[in-house]
């Protein structure tokens, strides 16, 4: 592995792990999502607080930052787009 794949994975892996869901719950005051639900951190639990609103902002959000990765290290080095991808996958999954 280069340095700029390696980069790039760890480029991803913080993008992905980045919790909108419990980020924009707080921010609308609506509290700990994780305590609400099924616990998760999702876009399916956050509409489960009754903001439907919030919930379609964390499904984009949460897209959004692995299209983000894969777009920003694609631009740098075509080649370590995929593995930003899979560092976005892994930092969604394993925060």
């Amino acid at each position: 592995m280069t340095y700029g794949l390696i980069l790039a994975l760890v480029f991803g892996y913080l993008l992905g792990s980045i919790p909108f869901g419990l980020l924009l719950t707080r921010a609308a005051g609506l509290g700990d999502v994780r305590k609400i639900g099924s616990g998760n951190i999702g876009a399916t639990n956050v509409l489960r607080t009754g903001n439907k609103g919030l919930a379609a902002a964390t499904l984009l959000l949460d897209a959004l930052k692995g299209t983000a990765a894969v777009l920003i290290a694609g631009h740098f080095a075509p080649e370590t787009a995929v593995w930003a991808g899979l560092g976005a996958f892994l930092g969604h999954l394993f925060p």
